[in-house]
């Protein structure tokens, strides 16, 4: 609003006279001056001839002038060389020039000199003066015209704005303010704002001491009121004097939205309801993700789904194998069809059994009397899902191995056999081939398992499902908990895509639940993430034998068909690792401490694939003989090279 001030133009008077030092030798002065007639009578102004001005005015109207050496006195009427205004009785004043050009911040402190200052053009003539009343009087009037626009805009803006001054009282509180909070402007102008309100929810406050800005935060100023709030310091000269903050309420809303959420989660669980008497039509409505990695699992499951063989599927804990197990499932059986899952790993090997072929009657104390069905008689016609097949006890893997040969068993205490009509689903975080080197798991079982075998990928290798699956559990978790979540910063997705998930999607899943509890005001922030997240340090093996060693978890990472020959798995290399083969082609004899360009997998591929290949070379290209050295199958050596591009 800088228009509202005046300019030294529009404050310019031209009523005046002008005079030569001749014209004060001559005595051709008109009646002198004084500040009671200005309005009356044209001041005087006298030209010396330096080039200096005086104001002409009355010695009895100007009581407080200062006694200043030098300037021209009427004391005496008698002429000198240095004193040529001899008029009686009478004061020549000095008067400061200024320029049309100049700015009102600067003509402004010249008043202190005197309250009259000629104005002069570019050609130094002078073409009037203006008067300190005249400009006290535009500058209040500016002043005025300004607060009534102000004033008029912000009770106009709706909103509740308030200003704390550099002492964090308040200095302004628009009507909006006293709706919201139910506080008279009167009562709280000019009182510390923290008499009215806590100083930690203050974002005012806040603003003041630190300078920080926020746009649409949302924040509580009393427990029971919620609301948007925009807040900017006020800066003058480079330092802060106050605060100004905006603020919306949103409390209904809020009130709203948690009765939505309510009633959202109300209708959840009905749906739930519904959903167990009519099952979802699409197996894979509960795999969320959308990397080729995921496609390409479920095409394998489609193609899995047309068959009623065993599956073996293969994965780290946590990349969600039962989900898979089930679209199997619901893609290949009948609507009724049972899905029943136990986990190998879970039950007591005493009880192991029983749980899993039934008993009868009397079978041992403490038995039920009518005896009990087993999990593979209550999966008849079904599924029957062996969880962490890896886990299970020895004694039992040769009674599963003949249920799968004979299809038949004879449940604890039995002297009949009955028939197992039911499809097999197997799933394993561990590394078969190697328990089968060490004794750990049976070698028959496992070929009678391992039909056709599906690979889930980790977490760190489809990052691009991050964000579907992170806003799937925050829908879940804020309905579960009633939070509203509004806002996730874009740095909180920086920390998910960068951190490796070693728990795969049931650790991002226990993280998006934390920080929706978390999360009070609507906006979730990188603090709440665990220290895991934010402080995560990439581990460098610092022996070759820990790369060799990985050779044996290949099986967990790359899907793999024991019936693909050689020269199909060299056709199906992954476009993303031919950087990987042509390195490996040029083996070294060292590994770069660092490569440009490349990352840290990146590089470890690489020296993993030389490694491998000077291996190969020493074997004589002979696969199965270098499987038989590192102590692995053939079959997970082939997941490795094909991995690595070899």
């Amino acid at each position: 609003m800088r228009h509202l001030l005046p300019t030294l133009k529009e404050l310019t008077r031209t009523d005046m006279h002008i005079y030569d030092e001749s014209s004060v030798q001559e005595k051709l002065l008109p009646r002198p001056y004084t500040d009671s007639d200005i309005n009356v009578t044209r001041p005087v102004f006298v030209r010396s001839g330096t080039g200096s001005a005086y104001l002409y005015c009355s010695f009895l109207d100007q009581p407080n002038l200062p006694d200043e050496k030098g300037l021209p006195s009427t004391s005496s009427a008698k002429s000198t060389e240095h004193d040529p205004f001899p008029v009686t009785p009478s004061f020549f004043v000095p008067v400061p020039l200024i320029s049309l050009s100049m700015e009102l911040a600067q003509v402004i402190p010249l008043f202190a000199k005197s309250s009259i200052l000629i104005v002069k053009n570019d050609r130094d003539e002078w073409t009037g003066y203006i008067t300190a009343s005249d400009v006290m009087n535009s500058l209040h009037q500016a002043y005025r015209l300004m607060e009534a626009y102000l004033e008029t805009t912000l009770e106009t803006a709706g909103s509740a704005l308030s200003l704390i001054d550099e002492e964090a009282k308040v200095a302004y509180w628009t009507s909006g303010a006293e709706n919201i909070f139910s506080i008279r402007k009167t009562d709280i102008i000019g009182q510390p704002a923290a008499n009215f309100f806590p100083p930690e929810r203050l974002q005012s406050l806040k603003t003041l001491y630190t300078g920080e800005s926020v746009y649409r935060k949302q924040h509580q100023p009393r427990s029971d009121l919620f609301a948007l709030i925009n807040a900017r310091p006020v800066r003058l000269d480079g330092r802060i004097v106050g605060a100004v903050a905006a603020e919306v309420d949103i409390t209904t809303e809020i009130r709203l939205h948690q009765e939505l959420l309510h009633m959202s989660s109300k209708i959840q669980h009905l749906e739930k309801a519904v959903a167990r008497l009519h099952p979802e039509t699409d197996p894979f409505a509960r795999i969320k993700g959308s990397s080729p990695i995921i496609r390409q699992c479920l095409e394998t499951i489609r193609k899995i789904s047309t068959t009623p063989a065993t599956v073996l599927i293969m994965g780290e804990s946590g990349t969600g194998k039962e989900l898979f197990a089930k679209a199997i499932h619901d893609l290949r059986e009948p609507e009724t069809a049972p899905f029943i899952a136990i986990n190998c790993g879970a039950i007591p090997a005493s009880l192991f059994e029983s749980e899993l072929f039934g008993y009868e009657k009397g079978a041992f104390s403490g038995a039920d009397p009518k005896g009990k069905k087993g999990k593979i008689e209550l999966a008849e016609g079904g599924t029957l899902f062996l969880d962490e097949i890896g886990e299970m006890p020895s004694e039992l893997q040769v009674k599963l191995l003949r249920v799968l040969q004979e299809r038949s068993y004879f449940p604890v205490g039995g002297t009949r056999t009955k028939q197992a009509n039911c499809r097999i689903i197997a799933a394993t975080n561990q590394d078969l081939p190697a328990m089968i080197t060490r004794n750990q798991f049976r070698e028959d079982l496992y070929y009678r398992l391992n039909v056709i075998n599906l690979i889930i990928p980790p977490l760190r290798l489809r990052k691009e499902d991050i964000y579907e699956l992170t806003q799937t559990f925050l829908q879940e978790f804020s309905l579960l908990y009633n939070r509203h979540i509004e806002v996730i910063p874009p740095e909180l997705f920086k920390h998910l895509f960068e951190y490796d998930w070693p728990g795969n999607v049931r650790e991002l899943r226990n993280v998006i639940e934390r920080l929706t509890i978390l999360t009070m005001d609507g906006e979730i922030k990188p603090e709440y993430l665990p220290d895991s997240l934010t402080s995560a340090k990439v581990n460098v093996p610092s022996e070759p034998e820990q790369t060799v060693a990985n050779l044996k978890s290949a099986g967990k990472e790359v899907a793999h068909d024991p019936n693909v020959t050689d020269s199909q798995q060299e056709g199906h290399r992954p476009d993303h690792l031919a950087g990987v083969a042509r390195e490996a082609a040029n083996p070294s004899d060292t590994f770069p401490e660092q490569s440009s360009g490349s990352s840290y997998q990146q590089q470890m591929d690489a020296y993993e694939a030389r490694l491998l290949l000077q291996y190969l070379k020493a074997a004589g290209g002979n696969k199965r003989t270098l499987a038989k050295q590192l102590g692995i199958s053939r079959a997970t050596l082939y997941n490795r090279m094909n991995r690595l591009g070899i």
